[in-house]
C-alpha cells in the first residue's frame, strides 16, 4: 500500500478511477507525453534550432542525416517515456493500432477499444497544442524567414511538426504510402508483442518501454522517409486536427498539397487505415511464426492444457 495520499482523497471518487475511467486518463496523459516529446523534437529541428541561431541560417534544417537521426531518437524517447508514464494503469497502448491488435489477438476487451482510441486521439491533440504553445514563436519566425503563411496551405515545413505527408517520389499515388504504413506498423506490433512475451526472450527490469522505443527508432531509421512513419493513427490524426484548427489549412485537412516536386490529395486517411491494418497483421504474423511455436514447446514441457500466459503484464498491456 502506497503511503502517498491521493489528491482526490479516499472517498468514492477514488473507486471510480480504478476501472476504465482511470485507464482512459492514463492513455490520455500518455499520449500527451508522446506528442509533447515526439512533435517537440520535430519542432526543435524544423523551427527552434534554425530560428535560435544554432544552425547556419534561419531556414537551415534537414541538411544531412543528423537531423533525421535527432528526430528518430527523439520519437524513440517519447514513446519510451509515454509507456513508462501510463503503462502501470492502462498498459500504455498510446496507439489505436496497438489497441485493435490487442483486441484481435490478446483478448483485450472489445468494449474498451473505442474509448481507448478516443482518449488517444484527444491526448495527441492536446499534446500538439502544448507543442504549439511552447514553440509558436519559433514557428512564426520560421514562417517569416520562409516568406510563408499558414493559411496559404503550403507551409509544409512547419506543418510537418505536427503530422505526416508522403514523399514526392510517389507522385501523388496513395497506395505506396498506404503499404508503407501497413508494413511499418506490422513491424511495430511484431516487436511490441515479442518484447512483452514472457515465453520468448522478454525484456526484464522494467526496460520494456525502452526496448519499444528502440523499435520505433529502428522503424523510423529504416522506413521513415516514405511517409513520415506515423505508424499510429492517433499520433497523426490528433495533431493533424490541431494543425487544421490552428490555421495550416488544406495541407492538414484533408491532406492536400500541390507544389513543385510534391503533390498529394486527401492523404489524411492513409496514416489511419494503414496502421490499423498493419497492427493486426503484425501480431498475427508473430503468432503464426513465433507464438505458436513457443506455445507448443511449453505445452510439451509443462504438460498443461489451455492457454499459457504470454505476459505478466496486465491483459491490456502493450
Amino acid at each position: 500500500m502506497s503511503d502517498i495520499t491521493p489528491l482526490r482523497g479516499e472517498g468514492r471518487t477514488v473507486g471510480r478511477i480504478t476501472g476504465l475511467y482511470g485507464e482512459l486518463m492514463a492513455e490520455f496523459l500518455g499520449c500527451i507525453v508522446l506528442i509533447a516529446f515526439g512533435d517537440g523534437v520535430v519542432a526543435m529541428t524544423v523551427a527552434a534550432l534554425p530560428g535560435s541561431g544554432r544552425t547556419a541560417g534561419p531556414t537551415t534544417f534537414f541538411t544531412g542525416v543528423g537531423d533525421w537521426t535527432l528526430i528518430t531518437w527523439g520519437w524513440a524517447m517519447a514513446v519510451a517515456m509515454a509507456v513508462w508514464v501510463a503503462g502501470g494503469v492502462s498498459g500504455a497502448h498510446i496507439n489505436p493500432a496497438v489497441t485493435l491488435a490487442m483486441a484481435v489477438r490478446r483478448k483485450f476487451a472489445w468494449g474498451k477499444v473505442l474509448p481507448y482510441m478516443g482518449a488517444q486521439v484527444v491526448g495527441c491533440f492536446v499534446g500538439a497544442a502544448l507543442v504549439f504553445l511552447v514553440y509558436h514563436n519559433a514557428i512564426d519566425a520560421t514562417l517569416t524567414a520562409e516568406h510563408a503563411t499558414k493559411s496559404s496551405g503550403t507551409a509544409l515545413a512547419t506543418y510537418s511538426i505536427f503530422a505526416t505527408f508522403p514523399a514526392g517520389y510517389f507522385h501523388g499515388a496513395l497506395i505506396w504510402p498506404l503499404i508503407d504504413q501497413i508494413v511499418g506498423t506490422a513491424f511495430l506490433l511484431m516487436f511490441v508483442v515479442a518484447i512483452i512475451d514472457s515465453r520468448n526472450s522478454a525484456v526484464g527490469s522494467n526496460l520494456a518501454p525502452l526496448a519499444i522505443g528502440f523499435a520505433v527508432a529502428a522503424i523510423g531509421m529504416s522506413y521513415g522517409a516514405n511517409a513520415g512513419y506515423a505508424i499510429n493513427p492517433a499520433r497523426d490524426l490528433g495533431p493533424r486536427l490541431f494543425a487544421w484548427i490552428a490555421g495550416w489549412g488544406k495541407v492538414a485537412m484533408p491532406g492536400t498539397l500541390h507544389i513543385t516536386g510534391l503533390s498529394f490529395s486527401d492523404y489524411f486517411w492513409v496514416p489511419i487505415v494503414g496502421p490499423l491494418i498493419g497492427g493486426v497483421l503484425g501480431v498475427v504474423v508473430y503468432d503464426l511464426f513465433i507464438g505458436d511455436v513457443l506455445h507448443a514447446r511449453l505445452k510439451m514441457v509443462e504438460d498443461v492444457s489451455g492457454p499459457i500466459p504470454e505476459s505478466k503484464l496486465p491483459e491490456q498491456s502493450a
